[in-house]
């Protein structure tokens, strides 16, 4: 069995969201490869220096072209110049033309509630690729029971035609450096609540600052750390800053390397995930394992991430975020009670689960019979 890989979204330097995913499950079939079971994972450019290394069973193609690439340049070879028996494509979109079984993986469809969040091209992308991959899917994978529904609704698909493999976890190593990103942003330990995740304006910010504008006036030492890039629409975001007159308190760290990230999470009084929506959710998990309590919205996929791991509240009241943090601030008992119960819950994900039923939904979808 000879399976096609589109291997690009973990070929890049800066690995969020689906970068971690697809590297994830790429560094597990190359550890599973074999006689069988054989990789070939097909690039626009070389494999950098992240990538699994090659061996007899797991290799790399480079298929040059830049502009549409999955739907001209790679078909192109699929068909003329390499021979595979299925292909597993990890983020929504495949090539045109296959002639093999096609693994489609699903993460979420937040460009149908928010499309103003997406430049014009990538949303084209977005709701036509995709609709052309799912509608030549063999098998879908969604990874929540929540990206799942949305199919159904939006897709018309029926509940048998998904299967729901929830993503992976892997905490996050420490490298010893010189940085002290605390001492950086005049941060103090246990005095700062943490926000990690793209700026934009499904991922609720705005709530977030209003709520901690609340709480800030019965505790001026606090901070809002905002640690993620700049999104589509982040202008509103800062203004909102300006609004409540924050400027000194609310920190914008932009994309931050693992090391500092790792710092923060380490130091912070609190998590707190206000996305109106979410297909999974990693950073509850990523927050859980560095043992700070965590505060939710209860919205989309969260609540089956976090499960009673968590404060949720509605994420379309301030107010309500707010009591949530004076309800930590005054309950230790109840700190601790979250932690524990977060680092029990981030053992239930792992990415070797996720990537050995992946791998199996792959093999059955060219033989159904397979591990029966």
């Amino acid at each position: 069995m000879i399976i096609g890989v589109d291997g690009n979204e973990a070929n890049v330097e800066h690995k969020v969201g689906v970068s971690v995913y697809t590297l994830e499950l790429l560094k597990y079939f190359a550890k599973n490869a074999d006689n069988e079971t054989t990789f070939k994972v097909f690039l626009r450019t070389a494999p950098n220096d992240m990538m699994p290394k090659e061996s007899s069973y797991f290799s790399y193609e480079v298929v040059p072209g830049k502009m549409l690439w999955s739907q001209i340049f790679l078909p192109y070879h699929l068909r003329f110049k390499t021979k595979i028996d299925v292909f597993f494509a990890p983020a929504h979109y495949s090539p045109r033309f296959l002639d093999v079984p096609l693994v489609l993986t699903i993460h979420d469809l937040s460009y149908f509630m928010y499309p103003n969040e997406f430049l014009k091209k990538d949303l084209y992308k977005l709701e036509n690729w995709t609709k052309y991959s799912i509608e030549h899917a063999k098998t879908i994978i969604a990874v929540s029971k929540t990206t799942k529904k949305d199919l159904v609704k939006w897709y018309g698909l029926n509940d048998q035609d998904i299967q729901v493999i929830y993503n992976g976890f892997r905490k996050r190593k420490q490298k010893k450096t010189d940085l002290d990103i605390l001492k950086e942003y005049e941060l103090t330990k246990k005095k700062y609540i943490l926000y990690v995740g793209t700026l934009q304006p499904r991922k609720n910010t705005q709530t977030l600052i209003k709520a901690f504008a609340l709480f800030k006036k019965d505790h001026p030492e606090f901070k809002l750390v905002l640690a993620g890039k700049k999104g589509w629409l982040f202008d509103a975001i800062f203004r909102e800053v300006q609004t409540h007159d924050l400027e000194e308190d609310v920190i914008f760290t932009g994309y931050t390397p693992d090391d500092g990230l790792i710092d923060l999470y380490n130091n912070a009084f609190c998590f707190v995930l206000p996305s109106f929506y979410e297909g999974f959710g990693i950073p509850i998990l990523e927050a859980m394992s560095h043992k700070i309590p965590v505060i939710s919205s209860h919205a989309s996929s969260l609540p089956e991430v976090g499960s009673e791991a968590c404060l949720y509240f509605d994420p379309h009241s301030d107010h309500d975020l707010h009591e949530k943090l004076e309800l930590l601030y005054n309950d230790q008992e109840l700190c601790k009670n979250l932690i524990q119960a977060g680092s029990d819950r981030v053992t239930e994900f792992s990415w070797s689960k996720c990537a050995d039923e992946t791998l199996s939904a792959i093999k059955k979808t060219i033989k159904p019979d397979y591990g029966v």
